[in-house]
């Protein structure tokens, strides 16, 4: 058999996009359900540039047991005015005071959180098919105004 190679990531780009204070729309089944409004940001890669137009949002999970889960779907419109559409979802875990911090709004340090999710585009650009025909891995770190996301491809 022959060997089967491990997967490499690829830096795509980076993401830095601002965001409105979270809307808690309650417990549910013991979950606290959130929605963070996303109102732009800027993309800057090796292979993406562009902006995260305004509108789009994040639906967030925060389970009993510490985790969050994270369902964000918004478009970027790329430096050659191509729009794509995302859908990253992942997951925020961390010590239960820090996360506990994080949604209260308040800073905390991104070294000390798990926060990884799967990103997955669509848009009819043809110089960006190539990213409906892949997988993404993401990294990322939230802030009080903003999150930071470093997405790669994986080769």
């Amino acid at each position: 058999m022959t060997e089967i190679a491990p997967p490499r990531l690829e830096h795509v780009a980076d993401l830095i996009v601002r965001v409105a204070p979270p809307i808690e729309i309650g417990r549910i089944a013991g979950n606290l359900r959130r929605m963070i409004p996303i109102l732009e940001g800027e993309v800057t890669g090796p292979r993406l540039r562009g902006r995260v137009l305004p509108g789009g949002a994040d639906y967030q999970t925060m389970r009993a047991d510490g985790v969050t889960d994270l369902h964000a779907r918004y478009v970027i419109e790329t430096e050659n005015r191509a729009l794509i559409y995302v859908e990253n979802s992942g997951i925020r875990s961390g010590p239960p005071e820090l996360m506990e911090r994080l949604r209260r709004g308040e800073p905390v340090d991104p070294a000390l959180i798990y926060f990884r999710s799967t990103p997955r585009f669509e848009t009819a650009a043809p110089e960006y098919e190539w990213m409906m025909r892949s997988l993404f891995l993401c990294t990322g770190a939230r802030f009080p105004d903003h999150v930071e996301l470093r997405f790669f491809h994986v080769l």
